[in-house]
């Protein structure tokens, strides 16, 4: 069986960090399998991916065309969703000569199966019709809520011989937008032996993010993720202050991990943009900027709390599933998917998405008490274990590579 992965991009977010834990178990669970990789974009998807011996190569995806998106028209009216339309007009021409260049790669490589991990490369699905190729659309997104996407994907929904979503919410929004196209549930997994408690390294955060060393006693609190506005950065810091105000002699520090990984203008806070909202807090000294690390393992194993504080809901929430993995007690928004295999309070902290308060007052309940926190991070972990092992995804994802290629 030969699959070509598509990816959009070549950085690392939590899409790409699936598709590597996929590939490598792929080659685990069936060694006939031949892998291939397309990214869009160089990064480091490229490299890690030729590590597990796939063979990843470049088709450079334009510069305007890698920055296209319609994430901000989440919520707006019809009119500037037109005028979006308006200005994607020019990128015709760049498309259908980006399609045709993938076509012939696709045709020259002969793939059994076209796995297209994001919905660029979902959109250029036309341009390998009349190939003999099954199409699998792993959608990691709510589709409903791209008002140009939703149009262009249920137009091109034919295409698709099936699509996996990551979470139940996704494959119910995908259902409503892809028509008759089958949709597979499969949970994201991680590795839950590289993701582990106990004696691994951890990550020096204070040295990281500049500080100096914190107190000895202080306790840690982050929240992992990539720079894009809707992951919470405001509403975490807003707990931290008023947790500061709360709980002056609590000793505390923040750390805010990541990095603005992707083109899509205006969709991710800057890094002046956070440390102008840090001095507005006066959290200047007990909040750290630390850098994204190729390995977040140990930045959980450093942290006493980790935070999921998206404020819309998220499709998965890759982060989750590796915090519950390094038993690291979790604060999750319930607007995730990934909180579909949650029990508040037993496995994790459940809350509302986008309320500073609430948060700032779980925090405050979690930071009193180490032995929640350790009941915590032990169920976590089981949960882990049991629900987000990448064994398990890689094996539902084949399963349907299997019932395509054999009808």
């Amino acid at each position: 069986m030969r699959i070509l992965f598509l990816n959009p991009v070549g950085v690392l977010g939590g899409a790409e960090r699936a598709l590597l834990d996929l590939m490598a178990c792929l080659r685990q669970l069936d060694a006939g399998l031949s892998l291939q990789l397309i990214a869009g974009t160089e990064g480091a998807l490229l490299d890690e991916a030729r590590a597990l011996g796939v063979d990843a190569r470049l088709l450079p995806l334009p510069e305007r065309l890698s920055s296209l998106g319609d994430s901000g028209l989440r919520g707006r009216g019809p009119k500037e969703a037109w005028n979006l339309a308006r200005s994607l007009a020019p990128t015709g021409v760049l498309l259908a000569s980006y399609g045709r260049t993938l076509r012939r790669e696709v045709a020259r490589l002969r793939p059994d199966l076209l796995h297209s991990n994001g919905i660029k490369t979902h959109l250029l699905s036309p341009f390998t019709v009349g190939l003999p190729v099954k199409r699998v659309w792993h959608v990691h997104d709510f589709l409903s809520e791209r008002p140009l996407v939703r149009v262009a994907l249920g137009a091109q929904s034919p295409l698709a011989s099936a699509a996996i979503a990551n979470s139940h919410a996704v494959g119910e929004d995908a259902r409503a937008v892809l028509g008759k196209v089958p949709i597979h549930v499969a949970s994201n997994g991680v590795d839950v032996e590289r993701f582990s408690p106990g004696a691994g390294h951890r990550a020096d955060l204070d040295a990281l993010a500049g500080l100096p060393p914190a107190p000895e006693g202080t306790l840690r609190v982050g929240l992992v993720a990539t720079y894009a506005r809707w992951k919470g950065h405001d509403v975490f810091l807003e707990a931290a202050a008023w947790l500061s105000r709360q709980a002056p002699t609590l000793e505390v520090r923040f750390y805010l991990v990541g990095a603005p990984l992707y083109r899509t203008p205006g969709s991710q806070f800057t890094e002046d943009e956070l440390r102008r909202l840090i001095g507005h807090h006066q959290l200047t000294g007990r909040v750290g900027l630390v850098p994204f690390q190729a390995d977040p393992s140990a930045v959980y194993r450093a942290l006493d709390v980790f935070v999921h504080a998206s404020t819309r809901r998220e499709p998965f929430g890759l982060t989750i599933a590796e915090a519950l993995a390094c038993a690291t007690p979790s604060i999750v928004s319930r607007a995730s998917g990934a909180a579909e295999a949650l029990t508040n309070g037993v496995d994790a902290w459940l809350i509302e998405p986008g309320d500073a308060p609430l948060l700032a007052t779980t925090l405050r309940t979690l930071l009193s008490d180490s032995a929640l926190r350790a009941r915590l991070g032990e169920a976590g972990r089981k949960t882990a274990e049991a629900r987000f092992s990448r064994e398990r995804y890689a094996r539902e994802v084949l399963t349907v590579y299997r019932s395509l290629l054999s009808t």
